[in-house]
């Protein structure tokens, strides 16, 4: 945990006139509900603000307030690296290198003189940050930021978007609350952000019932068809191929939460899913108690995350990239606290 004293903050954020906030690839609803809860303040403070995403998210999150102010650098490179080029100061929210936003991130270090901000629950930070607001025991980065609009400008400065785009990104990170990361300080962040006029029941109901049909057949053949059990390790594993993926028409965010659904089985500890994407083949782990993915992400699968719940990636084919995941489940197992 580092966390700079909050005087520095405010002086770095009233000075600026320009401020950038970047957030890391693939944004889920921390990544999106943080930066654009974020956004919102800052405008309040009369900042000249954008949100800038290394790449596409899911359309479910594409509702929240301010979405249409975002650029994506994908998409509008040039747009973003003006942006970014002329910023005083730069956000980094819920990732901790660079590497985790690839081209951007390149763009970032070697082309900005801007203050560098770093909002973020995940362990081992780079140090290219100016100023830190990183706590590992937060349950996300919207509780960070959360923290971060309270402690430099009060309560009172939390309105009904900054409450909605942080109360969806604490659900979104937390599985809707369940995760041991969720502490009493959580709820009691919760119970304000519903009070500011985050409607619980709508945020929900925007962010889980928004499948489409191919995306609801596309989980049931996963659960049906494509899941094993490794029984000597308490272990449930799926993989999808492009071609699995095209069947079913896929879009982003189709496979969000797929990796968590083998966790519901009696006597599952550990549950990962590899999904073939842009010639990678993305990986996903959840686990349950002492099993620690986020050192096995970060040993063998050149990613990282938390104790419970981390990601990363892996350079060949589906069938290399599950022999690789057999051999090495035995010494994630061996390796466990007991």
């Amino acid at each position: 945990m580092r966390k700079d004293p909050i005087a520095k903050f405010k002086k770095v954020i009233s000075k600026a006139k320009t401020i950038s906030i970047v957030t890391h690839w693939s944004p889920d609803g921390d990544a999106m509900g943080s930066s654009l809860g974020l956004y919102h303040h800052l405008k309040n403070l009369n900042k000249n603000v954008k949100v800038i995403v290394p790449n596409e998210y899911p359309g479910f999150l594409q509702w929240l307030p301010g979405n249409k102010s975002v650029i994506n650098f994908q998409f509008n490179q040039k747009k973003a690296e003006q942006f970014i080029g002329k910023s005083d100061v730069i956000f980094t929210l819920d990732f901790n290198t660079l590497k985790r936003i690839d081209k951007l991130g390149d763009f970032i270090s070697k082309n900005t003189a801007a203050k560098k901000i770093m909002v973020d629950h995940h362990r081992e930070p780079d140090h290219y940050a100016d100023l830190y607001f990183h706590d590992v025991n937060a349950c996300s980065t919207c509780e960070l930021i959360f923290l971060l609009i309270r402690s430099t400008s009060g309560l009172k400065a939390v309105n009904k978007n900054i409450a909605t785009c942080l109360y969806t990104g604490i659900m979104t990170d937390t599985g809707n609350f369940r995760f041991p990361s969720v502490t009493a300080a959580t709820h009691k962040i919760v119970a304000e952000l519903i009070e500011k006029g985050a409607d619980n029941s709508a945020i929900y109901s925007s962010v889980q019932d928004d499948y489409s049909e191919s995306r609801m057949r596309l989980v049931g053949y996963c659960l049906s068809q494509k899941m094993k059990i490794l029984a000597d390790y308490s272990t449930s594993y799926m993989c999808l191929t492009k071609e699995e993926l095209d069947k079913f028409g896929f879009e982003k965010g189709d496979t969000e939460g797929l990796v968590n659904y083998a966790l519901s089985i009696r006597c599952i500890k550990f549950s990962a899913f590899f999904m073939e994407k842009d010639g990678m083949i993305k990986t996903s782990f959840r686990s349950k108690g002492n099993i620690d993915v986020n050192s096995f992400a970060r040993e063998f699968w050149n990613g990282g995350g938390h104790k419970n719940a981390a990601g990363g990636q892996f350079s060949g084919s589906m069938n290399s990239c599950e022999e690789k995941f057999l051999n090495e489940v035995p010494n994630l197992f061996s390796k466990k606290v007991k």
